[in-house]
């Protein structure tokens, strides 16, 4: 499908793996899948960082992304996330992307030598120009290493005719007012700091980037629906409800919360893969607490007897 907008939450799934850790659990990635398909998301984004994309090996990767395609089969529309140190193999995994029939790239610079703009331009004009996909430039400063300010992320999407979203991680409200000022409010970004969730959807964001309903389910998609109705008190409870829980996973890894989230609600999709490690008893029975408080439960068991 050809996507021209997209507005509403984009949903994260984790990676499951199989217990020796050594491949993917494909009938736990499929569950992972359709459990977040039931959330109402605008679109799902397979391998950005809840789904361990930075510690999975080529085949790993190519495996995830066609898994993704084949199980959404069409429902919404598939982004696959792209984070590469070489300009050479983010090309080559944008092709395959195209190839097996994803709809949108999520791509994100990643550093080791401190990229210069002229470096992060020429990346983003390499992949677009393998491919005619729309891309999403992705800025998260705190895993990528690379720090995109507001007026280079409007440029490449200016200059570079399929790059036509914004995703903006960095947790700084003000360079998501700089992007709508600075663009004229005519780009679309979304927000990926899920304790801004509120203020960016009020600042205009056309979505929310967020592993958060792999363990609260349509809850998002309801505090977005609230916003984009001008329910406003409705969407402060819920916001204010969901906060403690929106905090906690990502504060303690997204792979290691978000797992153990959905151990806790009874679909089992292994463990984080080293060096990151699961999630300590004392913080399972926190995340436990926030999950009971906001009414979340074990998972519909006809869900979990899907193949």
């Amino acid at each position: 499908m050809t996507i021209t907008t997209l507005e509403g939450i984009i949903a994260y799934p984790v990676t499951p793996f199989l217990a020796t850790g050594s491949g993917i659990d494909e009938k736990a990635f499929r569950l992972v899948t359709e459990n977040l398909l039931r959330s109402h998301p605008a679109a799902i984004a397979f391998l950005g960082s809840a789904g361990e994309s930075a510690y999975l090996t080529g085949d790993e990767w190519r495996q995830a992304g066609k898994l993704g395609v084949e199980t959404v089969a069409g429902r919404v529309p598939v982004i696959l996330g792209i984070g590469e140190l070489t300009t050479a193999a983010a090309v080559s995994k944008a092709r395959y992307a195209k190839e097996i029939g994803a709809d949108m790239l999520m791509v994100i610079p990643v550093s080791y030598w401190k990229l210069t703009e002229a470096e992060i331009h020429g990346h983003f004009a390499a992949i677009a120009a393998a491919t005619d996909l729309p891309i999403m430039a992705y800025n998260n400063p705190a895993t990528s290493g690379v720090d995109m300010q507001p007026a280079l992320l409007v440029r490449l999407v200016r200059e570079l005719a399929t790059v036509t979203f914004v995703k903006e991680s960095s947790g700084d409200l003000d360079r998501m007012h700089a992007i709508r000022t600075l663009s004229n409010g005519e780009i679309p970004f979304y927000n990926g700091a899920n304790h801004l969730a509120l203020e960016a959807l009020a600042a205009g964001a056309s979505g929310w980037c967020t592993a958060a309903p792999n363990l609260l389910d349509d809850r998002p998609h309801a505090l977005f629906e609230h916003m984009r109705k001008g329910r406003l008190g409705e969407a402060r409870e819920l916001f204010y409800e969901l906060l403690p829980i929106l905090r906690f996973i990502v504060v303690g890894g997204l792979p290691t919360t978000v797992k153990a989230g959905l151990r806790l609600r009874g679909l089992e999709v292994g463990d984080p893969r080293l060096p990151l490690l699961p999630l300590p008893d004392t913080q399972r029975q926190e995340l436990e607490g926030f999950l009971h408080a906001v009414g979340v439960g074990a998972i519909e068991p006809q869900l979990l007897k899907c193949a």
